[in-house]
């Protein structure tokens, strides 16, 4: 099979473009950021270029089977900047498939869909609540994946939790750094929630079953996240009794911590967003029942030991990354203010 990944220089396409070369498909690659090349295997074209460029899209379509639209704007990035990337770039893509006769397209949407919830699991048919320009994006791409499965097109909308796993930084990195560290690690409220989070493999192992399962059995929406989490606090232990460091987890009370980030948020001082600190101590965790009955996917990570395997490559790479921050997953978030209170946890 020939696939077209968008978004293949970030996190998700590095570990996308390793297994999917393993298993024997042709993939093309594009992404607005540059390609460390030697980290993909042979044979895998490298494109930069934007998703919004029509002209581009219908160019590397030609011969394609399959596509996993994976590119996004993040949350840190500015509000006009994550519509247009989010809605337009996926409009295109969708109607360059139609047009090119593309068989399968995979859409990567976010659970940040549901906003805030309070009923717990979340269901894929639970109403979508975005907060922020970034969940109001992934709804609104969401729905113009819909527009054109209704005209035929074969569309897999994956909404995945927040994923972890090897090269995998962003705001982990500042957990990681801080527990390498040694220091007490703040959580929003008692920690006593459940929040569930996914390893990149088995979200990869997802995207695989997407791909090739029959078309009436993948051509729908579903979650996808661990089926073994904790308590925020258990799970953040395990990952400091892992690392022997000496940290430790330390609650906090969840309303001015919140007021707090909001003003910190405001003065652009800190790399949080609103939907990171609006959740932090509520339950968030999916129903994963729908994915596993329709396409027999079954997660092999627990939210601890997919912290760990994170953590562990961090280890390895820390002296690589230290000094170069970005506003992508691949790339260490400048701490702002968090690294005052680093000073003094």
């Amino acid at each position: 099979m020939r696939i077209l990944i968008t978004g293949g220089a970030g996190f998700l396409g590095l570990h996308l473009a390793g297994q999917l070369a393993r298993q024997g498909h042709q993939l093309v690659l594009l992404d607005i950021q540059d390609f460390v090349e030697d980290e993909y295997p042979e044979g895998v074209r490298c494109y930069r270029g934007d998703v919004r460029d029509v002209r581009l899209l219908y160019q590397l379509m030609e011969g394609v089977d399959a596509i996993v639209h994976a590119a996004a704007a993040l949350p840190l990035w500015k509000a006009e900047e994550i519509l247009s990337v989010n809605i337009d770039g996926t409009r295109m893509v969708m109607e360059a498939a139609r047009q090119r006769g593309v068989a399968r397209v995979v859409f990567i949407s976010s659970t940040a869909v549901y906003g805030v919830p309070e009923k717990h699991p979340i269901e894929e048919t639970d109403p979508l609540v975005g907060v922020g320009p970034y969940g109001i994006s992934k709804i609104t791409a969401e729905r113009i994946c819909e527009r054109y499965r209704e005209m035929g097109q074969q569309v897999t909308i994956i909404r995945p939790k927040t994923f972890v796993g090897t090269a995998r930084l962003g705001v982990f990195q500042i957990l990681f750094d801080w527990v390498r560290h040694g220091k007490r690690i703040p959580i929003i409220g008692s920690g006593r929630n459940r929040y569930q989070l996914l390893e990149v493999q088995d979200l990869v192992s997802a995207v695989a079953l997407a791909l090739t399962e029959p078309t009436e059995a993948a051509n729908d929406t579903f979650n996808v996240g661990a089926t073994h989490f904790q308590t925020v606090r258990e799970d953040v232990q395990a990952l400091c009794d892992f690392a022997g460091s000496g940290a430790r987890v330390l609650s906090t009370p969840a309303g001015p911590i919140k007021a707090a980030l909001r003003l910190f948020e405001a003065m652009k001082v800190s790399p949080l967003y609103p939907w990171v600190y609006a959740t932090a101590d509520k339950d968030s965790f999916v129903s994963v029942e729908k994915i596993q009955h329709a396409l027999g996917w079954q997660p092999q990570f627990s939210n601890a030991e997919a912290l760990i395997h994170s953590y562990r490559w961090y280890l390895d790479h820390y002296q690589e990354i230290e000094g170069v921050s970005g506003v992508t997953h691949r790339v260490a978030w400048d701490q702002g203010i968090l690294g005052v209170f680093r000073r003094v946890l």
